[in-house]
C-alpha cells in the first residue's frame, strides 16, 4: 500500500480518489482552506490524523479511520460512505455522519448536531454523543453502551436496537418503528409519541407525558419516574415495577404498576377504551 505520512495538506481535494493506501499522522489544515480531501477514496487505512477542513471523507468505501481527530471546523465530515469503520476517534463538526451504509463507530467521542441522519446499517459501540437532533430517519441501527445527551432523538428511525445505554434526551422516538431498548436509562419529555412497535425491557424511563399516541407499545419490567399523563391514546402492554404519577386515556391493552397516583378517563374517551389498569399496591408506600 502506498503511504502518506507526516504531511500537512490544505489543497482542494488533496488526496482525491486515493485507493489502497495508508494515511498516517497527517494534518488537513492550512491557508488554502481546501475541501473534500479524501473524497471518492477506496480501501484506505487512516490513522492518527487531524482533520480541520470541511467535507474530508465523502463517498469513501471499504476503509478504516482510527485514532483521528475531526474538529468542530470539520463540517459534514462523513457523507455517502459505505462499509466504513471509525475507532477511537473524536468527531466535533456539525452533521458529522449522513446517508452512509454499513458505518461502524467504536469507542468514539462525538459532539455533532444533526448526527447520523438517513443512514442504513449504522452501528455504535461504547460511544458518547452530544447532539441536537441525532439519528433522523435512519434504518437498521444497532447501539450498545451509548452515553447520549441530545434533544430530538431517533425521529422517524426504523429497526433500532439499543442496549446498556444512558439516553438524556427530550422527545425521542417520535414516529419511530420497530424499536427495542434494553437495560437502559431513558430520560426525556414526551417520549415515544406516534411510535409503532416500541419496546422497553428492563429500562428506567424518566420524564413527563411519556408514550402517548403509540401503537403496539410494550414495557417489560420497567421503572418509571415523574411519569404524569402517561400512555394517552396508546395501545399498550406495560409491566411497571414502580409508581406512575398519572395515566390518562389509554386506548387498549393493560397497564400494571405498583401504584398509580391518578387515572384520568375523559368522558368522551370512556366508550372507546378497553385498557385494563391494575395497581399492585393501591396505596403508595
Amino acid at each position: 500500500m502506498k503511504q502518506y505520512v507526516n504531511l500537512v495538506l490544505d489543497e482542494e481535494r488533496a488526496l482525491y480518489g486515493l485507493k489502497n493506501a495508508e494515511v498516517r499522522r497527517c494534518t488537513f489544515d492550512g491557508p488554502a482552506d481546501g475541501e473534500s480531501a479524501l473524497k471518492e477514496a477506496r480501501s484506505l487505512r487512516v490513522e492518527d490524523c487531524d482533520f480541520r477542513l470541511r467535507y474530508p471523507l465523502w463517498h469513501v468505501q471499504d476503509s478504516t479511520v482510527t485514532d483521528c481527530r475531526l474538529t468542530d471546523t470539520c463540517r459534514a465530515a462523513l457523507w455517502y460512505n459505505k462499509d466504513l469503520t471509525l475507532a477511537r476517534c473524536s468527531l466535533g463538526g456539525i452533521k458529522a455522519v449522513r446517508e452512509g451504509r454499513g458505518i461502524t463507530l467504536e469507542d468514539c467521542q462525538i459532539n455533532s448536531d444533526e448526527f447520523g441522519w438517513k443512514c442504513r446499517a449504522l452501528t455504535l459501540n461504547r460511544c458518547s454523543l452530544v447532539s441536537e437532533y441525532p439519528f433522523l430517519d435512519s434504518r437498521d441501527v444497532e447501539i450498545n453502551r451509548l452515553d447520549m445527551k441530545a434533544k430530538y432523538s431517533f425521529q422517524y428511525v426504523k429497526n433500532l436496537h439499543i442496549r446498556h445505554s444512558v439516553l438524556d434526551t427530550k422527545d425521542a422516538f417520535w414516529h419511530s418503528e420497530n424499536v427495542t431498548v434494553e437495560d437502559s436509562v431513558v430520560k426525556g419529555e414526551y417520549l415515544g409519541w406516534y411510535s409503532k412497535n416500541l419496546t422497553f425491557i428492563n429500562c428506567k424511563i424518566i420524564g413527563t407525558q411519556p408514550l402517548c399516541y403509540a401503537q403496539n407499545l410494550t414495557l417489560k419490567n420497567c421503572e418509571m419516574e415523574g411519569a404524569d399523563l402517561a400512555f394517552e391514546y396508546s395501545d399498550v402492554q406495560a409491566d411497571v415495577t414502580t409508581d406512575i404519577v398519572s395515566v390518562k386515556n389509554p386506548k387498549s391493552g393493560f397497564i400494571r404498576a405498583k401504584h398509580i397516583g391518578e387515572v384520568i378517563l375523559d368522558e368522551h374517551r370512556l366508550r372507546g377504551s378497553n385498557c385494563e389498569i391494575t395497581q399492585l399496591c393501591p396505596v403508595a408506600a
